[in-house]
């Protein structure tokens, strides 16, 4: 089985590409420079070179932010460029694992987790080029692609909240962090686990939207004072506050725990506990960042 992952060079994607390597899998990871998701030429290229039967879609526009300004930019590459993808996996036989967002939904007056067929109600533009992104991939391959809306991402390549904590730690006597925003901070590395396990599944009794985020919740406070804890630091140096105090463009969910029931559908184990994940990870971190 021949394995393409897209967007290989960011967090998500180079972790995608060292797990399936772990795997012994045949798998070649291109990044932006080498695949642009949203020129169909290039797309016929790789797939006439590579010959995947399997794609890992981790190709994005993640500016949240900047999406708000930007986004027609956003659009074509979190919704055309699935579309463009999906259609050339469709020509040559191919299946495809698509990675999106909690931003698909609006994490307003809610307290339990959203299960995988709750409307979405996107409140950004990343939120909505990422949905469109959902909609065209399982359109165009219905029976054979599945998407996984991750969250809170965190890992040893590129910037995350864990990463600024582990360097605020060591340069700041207190840190303000936001206490009223709920979710699941999600290690990369066990996303990609999560994607390279599924993968020969989909197609084959699995497909739709699955839900691959650490379980558990916790707020971005509770989330620092841990960081702040694993590192041997007072837990009490880092200071509730609430998101007024950091205003934004793109509004962030207040909720956004996800529900993982699917899971049990195609054989897998639920994901593991946000806590236990940050404790695996966060020695590796701090490795990279020193």
């Amino acid at each position: 089985m021949r394995w393409l992952v897209t967007g290989a060079g960011g967090m998500l994607g180079r972790d995608v590409v060292a797990e399936l390597t772990r795997r012994g899998a045949d798998v070649t990871g291109l990044d932006r420079t080498a695949l642009d998701i949203t020129e169909p030429a290039a797309l016929e290229q790789a797939f006439t070179v590579h010959r995947p039967d399997l794609v890992v879609n981790c190709a994005a526009y993640t500016a949240v932010d900047d999406a708000e300004t930007d986004e027609a930019r956003a659009l074509e590459i979190n919704g055309e460029g699935p579309r463009l993808l999906a259609r050339t996996c469709a020509a040559y036989g191919a299946r495809l694992v698509h990675m999106s967002t909690d931003y698909v939904f609006d994490g307003a007056g809610r307290d339990a987790p959203y299960p995988e067929d709750h409307p979405p109600a996107p409140r950004t533009a990343y939120g909505r080029t990422k949905l469109a992104g959902e909609r065209a991939v399982l359109e165009e391959l219905p029976e054979a692609s599945a998407v996984l809306r991750t969250a809170w991402l965190y890992g040893v390549h590129g910037r995350s909240f864990v990463r600024t904590m582990i360097e605020l730690e060591g340069r700041r006597d207190t840190v303000d962090v936001v206490d009223d925003q709920r979710g699941q901070p999600t290690w990369s590395a066990d996303v990609a686990a999560r994607a390279a396990d599924l993968g020969p599944l989909v197609g084959r009794g699995a497909s739709g939207v699955y839900h691959a985020t650490s379980s558990g919740e916790a707020t971005w406070y509770d989330l620092a004072r841990e960081i702040f804890s694993l590192l041997g630091a007072d837990p009490d140096r880092v200071r509730p506050t609430d998101s007024a105090a950091f205003t934004r463009p793109a509004p962030r969910p207040a909720y956004s725990a996800l529900a993982h029931g699917r899971w049990q559908e195609t054989g897998l184990s639920a994901p593991r506990d946000w806590r236990s994940a940050l404790h695996e990870a966060l020695p590796r971190i701090r490795k990279e960042s020193s």
